[in-house]
Formats: structure tokens, sequence, C-alpha cells
């Protein structure tokens, strides 16, 4: 699957979110859309281990075509471009309510039910 953030007639009510999305660390995993091959990916789990990394990680090891394959979570955030190398370990309330109110929506202080201040027609 593959997002089009691209602001067309008649999404006009999406636009906040596709403002978002655009700058957002994620863009690049939702838009691109990388050739796979299922006979590697065969290749791949006929043979993934888990096992502990030298920085103390977790990963999958499998050889694939005569090398050494390791995923691990840096590496998907390398490849997917997530430029967020430490990951995003919490969210405080306060950063979630204001991102939410950028993208219309309100909420009372200490409600976590959230309504779109506007509708589109």
């Amino acid at each position: 699957m593959i997002a089009y953030l691209q602001k067309s007639e008649g999404s006009e009510g999406f636009y906040q979110i596709i403002d978002f999305l655009t700058a957002s660390h994620i863009k690049y995993a939702l838009t691109e859309n990388p050739t796979i091959y299922v006979s590697l990916i065969e290749q791949f789990w006929q043979i993934a281990t888990a096992s502990t990394l030298e920085d103390g990680d977790m990963g999958i090891t499998a050889i694939i075509d005569g090398k050494v394959k390791v995923v691990s979570d840096a590496s998907i955030r390398i490849h997917l471009k997530l430029e967020d190398s430490y990951g995003i370990s919490t969210l405080s309330t306060s950063e979630i309510f204001e991102q939410l109110a950028l993208m219309g929506y309100v909420s009372n202080s200490d409600s976590v039910t959230f309504q779109k201040g506007h509708f589109s027609p």
C-alpha cells in the first residue's frame, strides 16, 4: 500500500492531515513503493533466527544468496528513513493534545474525547 499525500479537489477537509503527514518523519515509509521479491522473503524466513546483536538489541539474522542479512529496529528505521534513530519512547499528553489541536480537534482539558472543531460540507 502506498499513500499519496497530495491536496486534490474534494479533499479540502483532509488538508491539515496531509500537511501533518507530509512534515512527519514517516513520510518516506508511507509514500515509497519499493520492489519486494517474494523469493527473497521466502529464503529469509526459511532460515531466519532471532539473535542478540553486539549492541544488546535483538535482531533477525538470515543468509540470503550467500550474504548475511540482519534485520533490527535500527536497520528498519534507516531503510524507511524514519529519522528518529532513538525511536519514540513516549509522547506526553500535552504533546498529543497540541498536535490534535493543530489538526482542528478540540477537547476539554481533562477529557480524552476529541471532537472535530469544524466539519467540511
